[in-house]
């Protein structure tokens, strides 16, 4: 399984006081000397946190890959097609959401143009695309016919349900949606609001392949250091895979 850190939050704490520290370069270098796979920003419409000169001295710097999360803006699809990155995974976005709030709606025939229209011409530079999707049928079946080449189940819901009754439900709403999307040739990834206490359990679905986690171990990492943090999910990650 691959483990990729999503340091946009390290660029919200640099926002805050709009200075120069902490700086999201450095510490992905920090995060691929502790192992990690890769690295995962989120460049918004809206540049709340990271902003065009992290990206472009991340493509220079970082060694494992990058994966681009954006919205399918004509700006930042221009900006992705000119760089490169690895992989970029399509995500909706809001503008006065915290967070991402869920799965891309592929229920519209304009939405499903628009995000086919993109994920041809990214293929075209040679782009490896990825949906984020809620982990329905419906979402999985659209994301195959479009062309994509991974789907990232939106992991919300179960992250919302740690500890509670219903969590056991979203464990096999997951595990039957990285199922049929492998069945349907799709490679398979997961992430948002994935935490140490939480992600054992999806870590184990066999048919997940890489995990995106950010905010928990960029605030693991302000009290123990970023190596150390990566480390420490590191290791959750490979004992939950042993057991599996």
């Amino acid at each position: 399984m691959r483990f990729y850190l999503n340091i946009d939050h390290v660029a919200t704490v640099r926002q805050a006081r709009r200075t120069d520290e902490p700086d999201p370069v450095r510490a992905a270098v920090l995060a691929e000397l502790a192992g990690v796979d890769g690295i995962t920003v989120h460049l918004r419409e809206d540049r709340r946190h990271i902003q065009d000169r992290d990206l472009r001295l991340l493509m220079q710097i970082v060694r494992t890959g990058v994966n681009l999360e954006l919205a399918v803006a004509s700006d930042i699809l221009e900006i992705a097609h000119e760089l490169r990155p690895m992989q970029v995974t399509l995500v909706p976005e809001n503008r006065e959401e915290v967070t991402t709030e869920g799965g891309l709606d592929l229920s519209r025939d304009s939405k499903r143009a628009e995000i086919g229209g993109a994920i041809r011409s990214l293929g075209e530079s040679g782009i490896r695309t990825v949906l984020f999707i809620d982990p329905d049928e419906e979402s999985i079946r659209c994301s195959a016919e479009l062309g994509a080449d991974a789907v990232e189940l939106h992991t919300g819901e179960y992250a919302n349900s740690w500890r509670a009754k219903p969590e056991e439900e979203q464990i096999k709403r997951l595990g039957h949606a990285a199922t049929l999307a492998r069945d349907l040739a799709l490679a398979v990834h997961a992430g948002h609001g994935l935490t140490y206490e939480n992600v054992s359990q999806v870590a184990e679905i066999q048919e997940i392949e890489e995990l995106n986690i950010g905010h928990s171990v960029i605030a693991r990492a302000v009290l123990v250091g970023m190596e150390n943090a990566v480390r420490e999910m590191s290791k959750i990650l490979r004992q939950a895979r042993s057991k599996a």
